[in-house]
């Protein structure tokens, strides 16, 4: 385990981002699309929710598409009042950081100033050697943030290290995918996750006459939690389950 070095993400990872920053960035966003594109508020609520699932940052579909300077889009969308007073971690796994063995850097694609922020107020800063923020994750001239499996390997290369020697601590499983396929090991966390509502998913009208198929017996949209993909070394839903073999 001392040889191991741990790629921390941040956001819903080592704090709960979906209170402190998730909806006043969803608002942040929105308005700078609004204002820079021109467009109404359905609209740019739309377009980020489509490159978000296209390319897994919103970021990547403003530069690619509209010429969007990133150092721009994220100073302007990361200002965030109050933000300091909305972060809050979890004491017992900031204490299972400081007892883990191996090397710790942060991996997150979010802006080095956010994740300064943020590692302040949770005071953990000093158990990291480093912070990769999405500043970081340029490759050839162009913008590469999580999920890019080229730019995890090129991050093991930069450290010093096989991917094999990397494990990826994530809540975010489309990351997680790619970081086993350039074999590095992967750990789904899950303390912050919470399941859908369950109106989150449309259900099929279920027929008037005669026996109601499988497929339209009504089921709670929920986000699946208790399985484990197969891409997915271990679940927790605490960092102290990393300090075991």
């Amino acid at each position: 385990m001392r040889q191991r070095l741990w790629l921390f993400d941040l956001d819903d990872t080592l704090h709960d981002a979906r209170t402190a920053s998730m909806p006043h960035l969803h608002a942040s966003f929105g308005q700078y699309i609004q204002q820079h594109l021109q467009l109404t508020e359905a609209q740019s609520d739309a377009l980020r929710r489509r490159y978000w699932l296209r390319y897994g940052a919103t970021l990547l579909g403003l530069v690619r598409h509209h010429g969007v300077e990133p150092a721009h889009f994220l100073h302007h969308t990361h200002l965030l009042p109050g933000l300091e007073q909305r972060v809050r971690g979890h004491r017992a796994d900031l204490a299972a950081l400081a007892r883990l063995p191996g090397r710790k850097v942060i991996l997150t694609n979010a802006p080095a100033a956010y994740a300064a922020r943020v590692l302040g107020v949770l005071g953990i800063g000093h158990l990291f050697e480093r912070v990769l923020s999405i500043e970081d994750m340029h490759m050839f001239g162009q913008l590469r943030p999580k999920p890019d499996a080229r730019m995890l390997r090129w991050v093991a290369a930069r450290l010093g290290v096989a991917p094999a020697q990397c494990v990826l601590v994530e809540d975010t499983l489309a990351h997680q995918k790619s970081a086993r396929r350039i074999g590095m090991g992967t750990v789904w966390m899950q303390r912050w996750l919470r399941p859908a509502p369950a109106a989150a998913q449309p259900q099929p009208p279920l027929p008037t006459t005669g026996p109601r198929p499988a497929t339209a017996l009504r089921r709670p949209a929920r986000r699946v939690l208790a399985g484990k993909p197969a891409y997915v070394d271990r679940r927790v839903r605490r960092l102290g389950q990393l300090l075991r073999r």
